[in-house]
Order: C-alpha cells, then sequence, then structure tokens
C-alpha cells in the first residue's frame, strides 16, 4: 500500500528576470520515504528548496503538507508546518559548545529564568545526539575543536531538537538534506546514513539533494530529477540505472559521458611499484606506463586512499619500493614526490586539497611560492595573476575572478582549482583520488577531458574511485583492492559495473 504524501508541492514556477529557474515541477515525498533530488548545477533543485524554506516566493505553486494547502511565506513558516533544512555549508557559532549549538535558537535550561543550568544542558544535548545514535560526540566540546564531519553532526542534531523519535507518525517530520556529505568521511556519512534510516522507520520523509551516485543507490527510495528548471523524471531507484539517471539529467547517454583516448599508451613504465606496506595496504604490487590510466577501487575499508598515500609519501611505507622512471621515490616525503613531478588531488578537497578561506589565485599558485618571487621573498603579483588566468583556463574554471574565496564555489569548481595546482608544473604521474566525488555533471565532462588530455601527453596516472561507471569508462585497466591487498586486476573494456562490484565483494560465480 503507497504511504500518504506528506509533502506535495505542484506547478511550482519562478522566473528571474525573465530566466525560468523553475517551470511548472511537481514534486511529492511520502511519509517513510529518502526521495533524492539530482541535477545539475542550474537545474533549479535550490530554487526548489528555497521555495520550500519560505525564503524564495514562487512565481506560483500549490503545497500541501499532511493533505492540508498550506502557504510559506518564510522559514518560521516552513517551521511551522514541519519542514527542517541542513544544509551543505555548516551554520554554527565556532566559539560555543556543541550543545549550544544544538539548542541555538531554542530556549536553554535556567535556574529562575536567568542563570544557564549548564549540566542540564549538556545531558540534553547529549539525549538529542543519543537519539541519532551519536554517541562519540562531547557536547561541552567547541565547535571549533571538532572535526568537520562533527561539526555537520552537530548542525544535523540542531534540525532534530524537540522532535519526539518515539511516536512513529505523530511527529512525522520533512527533512531536506542538502549535500550533507560533502565535508564527512566515509565513516561519519555511514553514520549520517543510520541516522536517515531511523528517520525513514519512523515514518518522516527525507529530500536528499546529491551529486553522489553511489549515495543515491545505497539510501533513496525514490529519484527526481530536474533539467534546465524542468522536471525530467521520478523514478524509483530500485527499477532505474545510473545510467538513466545520467540521460535524464544531461539528455545524454552515460557513453558519451567518457571521451575517447586522445593518445597511444607508451613502452616505457613510469611507475613501478613493488611490495608496498604501510599500515593499511600489504604488498601491493603493479606498473604504469606512459599515458596508461590505470583504476584502483574497492570497498570501504579496502586502502584505495591509503595506496596513494603511499605512493605520494604522505603515509611512510613500512616496504617495498616506488619507482619513477627507473628511480626511487623517497619515503615520507611529499615534497620529494613533487620535485620529481609526481601531482596528486587527494580525496578529501575540502580538508586536505584546499585552503577554502584562500583565494583561488593563492590556492592555485601555492606551491610555486618561491618560483613567483623576486629575490626569493617578495611575490611578484604580475606573475602570479598570469599563472592563475593561464592554469584557470586549462581546467575551464568558472569564478568571478581569481581574488573569489574558494568556500564561495561550487565544489566542481573548486575540485578544478585543485587540479589546476596539481598542473602547475606538467606532471610525469598523477594521483587522483575520487576525481569527480561530489561535483555536477557538466564538471564531470570536463574533468574527464581534461584526464584524457593529460593522459594524451604521455602522463603516467592512477584514478582511485568508487565510482564503477567512471572506472570501466576513463581507465584502460583496474586494480581490486580487498582488505589492504591486491585483489585483482581486471582489464576496463568490456566489463560491467555490476561484475566489477562483485568483483569487489569477492563474489567468484558473479565475477567470472
Amino acid at each position: 500500500m503507497q504511504s500518504e504524501n506528506l509533502l506535495h508541492i505542484q506547478r511550482a514556477s519562478k522566473t528571474y528576470s525573465g530566466v525560468p529557474a523553475l517551470l511548472d515541477v511537481d514534486l511529492e515525498l511520502r511519509a517513510g520515504e529518502v526521495h533524492a533530488l539530482m541535477g545539475e548545477n542550474g537545474a533549479g533543485k535550490s530554487t526548489l528548496i528555497k521555495i520550500l524554506a519560505g525564503v524564495t516566493p514562487p512565481d506560483s505553486a500549490e503545497i500541501h503538507v499532511r493533505g492540508e494547502r498550506v502557504h510559506i511565506a518564510s522559514p518560521q513558516a516552513a517551521f511551522d508546518h514541519g519542514l527542517r533544512f541542513i544544509h551543505q555549508e555548516l551554520h554554527a557559532v565556532p566559539q560555543l559548545s556543541a550543545a549550544e549549538n544544538i539548542f541555538l535558537g531554542h530556549d536553554y535550561p535556567t535556574a529562575l529564568g536567568v542563570k544557564v543550568r549548564w549540566r542540564r544542558l549538556y545531558d540534553m544535548a547529549r539525549e538529542t545526539l543519543g537519539r541519532l545514535g551519536i554517541t562519540h560526540i562531547d557536547p561541552r566540546t567547541t565547535m571549533a575543536h571538532l572535526s568537520p564531519g562533527d561539526q555537520m553532526l552537530v548542525n544535523i542534531a540542531h534540525a532534530f531538537v524537540g522532535d519526539d523519535f518515539t511516536r512513529a507518525g505523530e511527529r512525522a517530520l520533512i527533512y531536506v538534506m542538502d549535500e550533507p556529505t560533502a565535508a564527512l568521511t566515509g565513516a561519519e556519512s555511514a553514520q549520517l546514513f543510520d541516522v536517515i534510516g531511523r528517520l525513514r522507520a519512523r515514518g518522516s520523509a527525507v529530500l536528499y539533494v546529491s551529486h553522489r551516485m553511489d549515495e543515491i543507490f545505497q539510501i533513496a527510495d525514490r529519484v527526481t530529477v530536474l533539467r534546465d528548471g524542468q522536471l525530467a523524471g521520478t523514478r524509483d531507484r530500485a527499477s532505474v540505472t545510473p545510467a538513466e539517471i545520467i540521460l535524464l539529467m544531461t539528455g545524454r547517454e552515460l557513453t558519451q559521458l567518457f571521451p575517447p583516448r586522445m593518445g597511444q599508451i607508451g613502452a616505457e613504465v613510469v611507475l613501478d611499484v613493488q611490495g608496498v606496506t604501510t599500515a593499511a595496504v600489504n604488498g601491493i604490487s603493479f606498473t604504469v606506463k606512459a599515458g596508461e590510466i590505470v583504476g584502483v577501487t574497492g570497498l570501504a575499508g579496502s586502502g584505495m586512499g591509503a595506496l596513494l598515500r603511499a605512493l605520494i609519501g604522505a603515509d611512510r611505507r613500512a616496504a617495498g619500493r616506488v619507482m619513477l622512471d627507473g628511480v626511487p621515490l623517497k619515503r615520507g616525503s611529499p615534497a620529494h614526490a613533487w620535485d620529481r613531478q609526481v601531482a596528486y588531488v587527494p580525496e578529501e578537497r575540502r580538508s586536505q586539497g584546499l585552503v577554502l578561506s584562500h583565494s583561488v589565485s593563492n590556492n592555485i599558485t601555492l606551491p610555486q611560492l618561491k618560483r613567483l618571487s623576486r629575490a626569493g621573498a617578495l611575490l611578484a603579483h604580475g606573475r602570479e595573476r598570469a599563472t592563475t588566468r593561464e592554469l584557470s583556463e586549462s581546467v575551464r574554471l568558472k569564478a568571478r575572478g581569481p581574488r573569489q574565496i574558494v568556500r564561495d564555489l561550487s565544489g566542481g569548481n573548486q575540485q578544478k582549482v585543485v587540479f589546476a595546482r596539481a598542473l602547475a608544473r606538467p606532471p610525469k604521474l598523477l594521483l587522483l583520488g575520487e576525481p569527480t566525488r561530489g561535483v555536477d555533471i557538466g564538471a564531470k565532462l570536463d574533468i574527464y577531458r581534461l584526464i584524457r588530455q593529460i593522459s594524451a601527453q604521455g602522463t603516467a596516472i592512477v584514478l582511485a574511485s568508487t565510482d564503477l561507471p567512471e572506472l570501466i569508462g576513463m581507465t584502460d585497466r583496474i586494480l581490486i583492492l580487498r582488505a589492504g591487498r591486491l585483489a585483482d586486476v581486471v582489464p576496463s573494456a568490456g566489463e560491467t559495473p555490476e561484475r566489477l562490484l562483485s568483483r569487489c565483494y569477492g563474489d567468484a560465480a558473479y565475477a567470472g
């Protein structure tokens, strides 16, 4: 039996300066479902969310909550009708404790209406976190001392204050989550998914906005896709494929996303890895030739990221050797790897690849300060601007200018900044960790073209990813890791996502 609609928005339209951002969009959220909302940048997702949040007045829209027509003219009205919003960017006060942030905007417990009862506040915060299955965060810790992932979990807890988790259905609220895992690690994302499962079980509805296909197929019940401000379609997740979703988002077949190889694989071995062992990987050996793209994949905890860190020298090797053009790379020295023309795009761009509070120019030219300085001290701003402009154009970066703060860029353009910095000198070896995670389809296309161009110049590339269609479409062969060991090597041609996933699990019956 179909669940009741908690939210139904019909014929939603919004125009800016004569240009439609949203045109006659319908969306319904059912009790007890996770409903994914997908689309490229500019597809209309943000406009739809702002209408639901009471931030942007629509030109037209009919909104029903639990079957009753409502008018959402302000954020307070959205709150009163049971809508809760969890945004990608944190809304927190760094100097305050986790407990204070959880109850920000709510009444703190007081004695005689004056003095805050701190012990009671911490107990209440601990109880709220506990109901979400979050037990490792000390409510007394200031937000500034929490990891980005834990800060996001506190932000999520703030949205649940006052909601009764014990009365299924009676307080079935509607949660809108906009790219909530952007700053989370894999373990923190798994904890969030557990929270979402609890919400589903109690009859709430979750509208989950994400670019990450793997997340959508892990947690969503249905998927709605917007394209150019219009409804491209709504599908049951169980009966749709990633290729069909990409077709809805872009109007292009999945195979059209991956540009063909531009050059040939060379005969010379650029990277020779022999028996590399760290705390997370054991006895890994493989080679990469000039112009070759070798994929690396595996399940969570397989060692993909650890392998890249071992190659760049960020994780110290206990055994084994890494040879570049026949000459060993020093252990534990990313600086030496950079000097040897090894470039690295890390998996977690926001925490490892960018200085978010600095400008585009500062981030791109960071490794080149010595070259761009006069007499080794004063920065030659003309050279800096020219270098930034040249590298920005090479990666098709879209920014207001070189002084724009990186935090304000889209995920795709943030990733392009990381690529631009990595390409400051033509690399002999390029290490890529989840290069298109959390970026829209348009940015993915740009990044895929860029990878092909770099490969055509003779650069050896190691591409670690959990995006299985990406691996099949962009690499020449794929290394499969299990529990830190190299379990299999397969040619990409003729492989399917389903068979590749079976190989990751070690299911011989399916993988054969």
